[in-house]
């Protein structure tokens, strides 16, 4: 067993709250990739997400006062990686989502056959492409959801509001994909 399973992640980041800072670079190695992918689902640019990643850890040192425990550690890192999202492009301007640059995870070694392989990637590519067309309110509600399975009393707790209400939030934003998916393929098969 290795030394990081043995603390939660609550009781990490109240270590580091206490004064031991050395227990951050635990808290990394278990979250900046799914930051990472939180990061590059919401902004499409791999080095923007590496470097608003590099700023939420840094934020958790700097505010790590703040920190309470009482609705968990996932909450907290996602409500103040929302916030660096947001400073991010308030500061350099709402660049636009580039779903070329969003990588796809690598598929098995016992892939289809080549057409379903160009089908499936079609589809994906199709797929960003709406995500990418969605307002970020609605797309980061879905990556949180869907990418990165938050539960939806934790996203709940992240927006301030109710379970009922992610509910219907997370129900309107897959209808709202799924209008623009099928609007973009209706649009290529033309």
């Amino acid at each position: 067993m290795n030394v990081t399973d043995v603390f939660s992640d609550n009781e990490l980041m109240l270590r580091v709250r206490d004064g031991d800072n050395v227990r951050l670079g635990m808290l990394f190695e278990r979250h900046h990739k799914k930051l990472f992918n939180f990061f590059l689902h919401t902004a499409g640019k791999r080095q923007v997400a590496e470097d608003l990643v590099q700023e939420v850890f840094v934020r958790m040192l700097k505010y790590k006062h703040t920190y309470r425990g009482e609705s968990g550690f996932g909450p907290w890192m996602y409500r103040m990686a929302r916030n660096v999202r947001s400073d991010q492009f308030r500061k350099r301007g709402n660049a636009p989502f580039d779903s070329a640059n969003v990588e796809t995870v690598e598929l098995a070694d016992e892939r289809p056959a080549p057409a379903e392989l160009l089908e499936t990637d079609q589809s994906i590519g199709l797929l960003r492409t709406a995500l990418a067309q969605l307002p970020i309110e609605k797309r980061e509600l879905l990556i949180m959801a869907r990418f990165e399975l938050l539960k939806q009393d934790e996203i709940a707790s992240l927006l301030d509001c109710s379970v009922a209400t992610v509910k219907v939030r997370i129900h309107r934003a897959i209808k709202e994909l799924s209008r623009i998916y099928h609007q973009i393929t209706c649009e290529v098969r033309a």
